[in-house]
C-alpha cells in the first residue's frame, strides 16, 4: 500500500516551506527594488519644490529643472546657515534628544509636538547670487492627517508663490480640496507679513476673499466643508512663518546675515 501522505507534519513542513521561500521571495525583491524607491522618492521631493516655487519646462527633467535650486540648511533657533550632521534626516531629527525638541502646547498651533532644529530650505538665486526665491517645507495637522508640503516666497521674502502639499490623508472633496489646482492658484501674491515680520496675517477665511476688504491681500478661501482642514492650513503656515519657524532665518536673509 502507498504512503499517507496528508499527514498533520507533512502538511506543516510543506506550510513551513511555502512560508519561508514567500519571505525569501518578497525580501529579495525588496532589497532589489529599494534603490529604485530612493530615487523615485527624490524626484517627487524635487518635484513637488519645484512646483511650489512655479518652475516648469516640458523641455527639461526634474534633475535638469532642480539645478537651479541650492539646498541649504538653518538652524531654526539662530536663523543661520550650518552644515548638519551626515546623513541629516529632519523627519528623524525632531524626535531625536540632540537634534530636535519637544514643542510646548501653547506654542504648538501646527500640532506637531516635535520639531528638529535644523531645516532644508530650497533657494534659487540670480547670476548676481541675489535670492530670487526661497522654498520652505511646512506641515501639520489637519482633521485626519498631517499635512506635508513647500511653501515658496518671492525674494522680498514676504509675497507667495505657491503653495503645495505632497502627503495628507484629507477628505476627498472637502479637506482634500487642497489639491484643487484652483485653489492652489489663489495662493500666489498673497503676503506672509505685515510690519511686523515675525508674526505672520496670512490665513484662510470662510466663505471667499473679497479683494476690495481690508487686508484682503493676506487672505485666501477657505475650504468648504472643511472648516478643521482650513484651520489646520491657517496654523500650521503660521507656525512655519512665525518665530518658532522660519522668521528668524528669513529675518537674517533680508539684512544679509544669514
Amino acid at each position: 500500500m502507498s504512503s499517507n501522505n496528508d499527514t498533520m507534519g507533512k502538511t506543516l513542513l510543506v506550510t513551513i516551506l511555502l512560508c519561508v521561500i514567500c519571505s525569501v521571495v518578497v525580501s529579495g525583491a525588496a532589497v532589489i527594488l529599494k534603490p529604485k524607491q530612493v530615487a523615485n522618492k527624490e524626484v517627487d521631493r524635487k518635484s513637488n519644490i519645484l512646483a511650489a516655487a512655479g518652475i516648469t519646462d516640458a523641455n527639461k527633467s526634474v534633475d535638469e529643472l532642480f539645478e537651479q535650486i541650492t539646498t541649504r540648511y538653518v538652524e531654526l533657533d539662530s536663523g543661520k546657515f550650518v552644515e548638519p550632521p551626515a546623513g541629516y534626516d529632519e523627519g528623524k531629527a525632531a524626535k531625536d534628544a540632540e537634534l530636535g525638541e519637544s514643542l510646548p502646547r501653547k506654542a504648538d498651533i501646527a500640532g506637531i509636538k516635535y520639531q528638529a532644529k535644523i531645516m532644508p530650505v530650497y533657494l534659487v538665486e540670480g547670476a548676481d547670487g541675489q535670492v530670487e526665491r526661497v522654498i520652505l517645507p511646512v506641515h501639520g495637522k489637519g482633521l485626519w492627517s498631517t499635512l506635508y508640503g513647500f511653501l515658496a516666497l518671492e525674494g522680498d521674502l514676504n509675497t507667495v508663490v505657491g503653495l503645495g502639499f505632497y502627503s495628507h490623508a484629507e477628505t476627498p472633496g472637502l479637506g482634500g480640496e487642497v489639491d484643487n489646482p484652483d485653489w492652489k492658484a489663489l495662493w500666489p501674491g498673497k503676503k506672509v507679513y505685515g510690519e511686523d515680520t515675525t508674526d505672520p496675517k496670512i490665513g484662510l477665511i470662510k466663505g471667499s476673499v473679497d479683494a476690495s476688504t481690508s487686508n484682503a491681500e493676506y487672505k485666501v478661501d477657505g475650504l468648504s466643508g472643511a472648516t478643521l482642514t482650513a484651520n489646520g492650513v491657517t496654523n500650521l503656515v503660521q507656525f512655519w512663518m512665525g518665530e518658532n519657524g522660519y522668521a528668524p532665518f528669513l529675518n537674517n536673509l533680508r539684512a544679509g546675515e544669514a
